[in-house]
């Protein structure tokens, strides 16, 4: 696996048709959360025949539900579940303002989407593929332990966002915070209002364990392969998961702009990623045609020849040292 490296490449020195691409890909990419905010927003459910909307929203609203109920226990309301019911909408709206969180439940569904069509379309196992399964058989009971400890957080992920949920012990700690600072923004500033908020956000971090979510599994999993996590690039061993996560590893990304590079407009920040994480440009290929089957020509190049030429010519380090720059111009 290769770290991001700065690079003495100019810009100038890369192919036309790969700066052009990059930039056509920056663009697509920013536009993603302000029309996310606004079809959350719309009242027009004949537009939301999109999955990965829809799931979105649930997510949304699941969160906020649960954020209600902690409130309705801390003031000791006779129905949580019908109080947040009725409540819970008006709150997913208020999280959905915050594009952090809606940067994050948009790709918790792109994988989840992902994680379905590979299955169906690869048979690549969403939640004990060959390289898990290899680990939990390993006579190291630190090196089985860790491997079940992501299967069981696998699989409770694959069976929430099938129902369009998740617990607010899987949100990150940075997104933890956000929710239980806006439900107190939320309910206002009157003193019995802001004291039961209070009472509602000790009781839900009560029950955090962020080492126990499903992305610390990944991590510490990752962790524990050492200098052997590099195959958890073959996706078709590691899954879709594990995958995700060693990509933004190795290619210094955040892991939801990893997963957003897997989608049509992000082509050429797939491939740049791959090759950042140290993939011959063979496997490059051979992994983005995973993820897009359809770009293929007769002789099993990607349809750009000068794309897949130009990533191709470039070191994993000037891979990676174009991604932080494309990065940072987004």
């Amino acid at each position: 696996m290769v770290s991001p490296a700065s690079s003495g490449a100019p810009a100038s020195a890369l192919p036309l048709a790969l700066v052009e691409d990059l930039a056509a890909a920056r663009g697509a990419a920013a536009n993603v959360v302000p029309i996310l905010r606004h079809l959350l927003r719309s009242d027009d459910n004949s537009i939301f025949s999109d999955e990965i909307v829809a799931r979105v929203r649930g997510l949304f609203l699941d969160v906020a539900r649960q954020l209600v109920i902690a409130l309705a226990g801390a003031t000791g309301h006779a129905e949580p579940e019908a109080w947040a019911h009725q409540a819970a909408d008006e709150l997913a709206h208020v999280l959905a303002d915050n594009p952090v969180f809606l940067e994050h439940f948009h790709t918790l569904a792109l994988e989840w989407q992902w994680t379905a069509r590979l299955e169906g379309r690869c048979g690549i196992d969403p939640v004990l593929p060959p390289l898990v399964q290899a680990r939990m058989a390993s006579s190291d009971r630190g090196v089985s332990a860790g491997a079940m400890d992501f299967l069981t957080a696998q699989a409770r992920f694959c069976q929430n966002l099938r129902r369009m949920q998740l617990p607010l012990e899987e949100l990150p700690g940075d997104l933890l915070y956000i929710a239980l600072m806006t439900l107190r923004a939320h309910v206002g500033t009157d003193g019995q209002a802001d004291s039961y908020a209070l009472i509602a956000e000790r009781s839900v971090r009560s029950r955090m364990d962020e080492t126990r979510a499903r992305l610390a599994r990944m991590a510490g999993l990752l962790d524990a392969m050492g200098d052997g996590a590099g195959a958890a690039l073959d996706i078709d061993k590691a899954g879709t998961a594990l995958f995700l996560t060693a990509l933004a590893r190795g290619a210094g990304l955040s892991r939801e702009a990893a997963i957003m590079a897997t989608t049509d407009s992000q082509l050429p920040r797939l491939l740049l990623a791959l090759r950042a994480c140290g993939l011959a440009p063979g496997a490059v290929t051979a992994t983005a045609l995973v993820f897009h089957p359809d770009a293929r020509l007769p002789d099993n190049r990607l349809p750009d020849a000068s794309l897949a030429d130009g990533c191709a010519n470039l070191t994993p380090a000037d891979a990676a040292a174009l991604l932080a720059r494309d990065g940072e111009a987004r």
